[in-house]
């Protein structure tokens, strides 16, 4: 294994390790102070929490272990001054370059239950670990592949595609309008990736912030067509946060019998 490629599964691994099962039954973002700058190598601040409601921090902090930023010209940049407090990780990030960044928190674990003497059990952890952590005579054992991905976009100035480009790797979103070029009153059209094929058919959420001040969800449902394309319509400017899953059988850990991959991201919609 390459040493890069090394580090970024140990971060994967560690991010799955950070994620309580509680804490997947709550909504996971990064969020900016802003996703559009420009000036002087100018910053922003970014959170990382899981919260009961969409950009209210109430739950608690996700560890940045898994931070991966990518830069404008591809290459990876480095958080600053980062911190995990009680309810919410932050960090900051110097936009040096010109040109849109990439946020990402990676997830690659795997969850399993079993039964152990006959009692039953549960795990969730690197799949390296399988075999140090669940009994050779364990009973009953299922295993499932997680993978994740929560992102979100700044820019400095002019906005550039470089950083969006997909990996090819799990569920991810393919930019057709760029996630730094959203105007309320606008439709923005993106792609779903699985692997780097379209995702068809499936369902995704889109919940604008600000639950806490009102009195419904205000989400879209919205599917995706057979090229794996969305269209959303932003009534509001604001905060967005957008969110899909999908599960399958073709997981690339041996013995886990599905996969389920994930992929949120937070947006921002600016006024006319």
């Amino acid at each position: 294994m390459k040493p890069a490629t090394k580090i970024i599964a140990l971060s994967l691994a560690s991010l799955a390790l950070s994620l309580p099962l509680a804490a997947q039954a709550h909504r996971a973002f990064l969020l900016p102070t802003s996703t559009i700058t420009a000036g002087n190598a100018p910053w922003v601040s970014i959170d990382a929490a899981a919260a009961t409601d969409v950009f209210f921090m109430d739950h608690q902090p996700l560890k940045l272990d898994s931070l991966l930023i990518t830069a404008p010209d591809g290459s990876n940049a480095k958080e600053e001054n980062a911190n995990t407090g009680k309810l919410r990780s932050s960090f900051d990030l110097h936009l040096e370059k010109i040109g849109t960044y990439k946020i990402s928190l990676l997830n690659n674990a795997v969850f399993a239950s079993y039964k152990d003497k006959g009692v039953p059990k549960r795990w969730r952890g690197a799949a390296e670990n399988i075999s140090k952590e669940i009994p050779a005579d364990a009973e009953d054992v299922v295993i499932s592949q997680m993978q994740g991905r929560i992102e979100t976009f700044v820019t400095n100035g002019k906005p550039s595609t470089k950083a969006l480009e997909v990996t090819g790797k799990g569920l991810e979103m393919q930019a057709i309008t760029h996630p730094n070029d959203l105007v309320a009153g606008e439709n923005a059209s993106f792609r779903l990736v699985l692997d780097g094929k379209p995702a068809a058919n499936v369902s995704v959420s889109v919940i604008p912030g600000g639950i806490r001040y009102r009195q419904n969800l205000g989400e879209q449902t919205l599917t995706t067509d057979a090229d794996g394309k969305l269209t959303i319509t932003w009534k509001t400017a604001g905060m967005y946060w957008l969110e899909a899953s999908v599960k399958d059988d073709k997981s690339t850990v041996k013995g886990a019998k599905e996969r389920r991959a994930n992929y949120s991201a937070t947006l921002e919609v600016l006024p006319q």
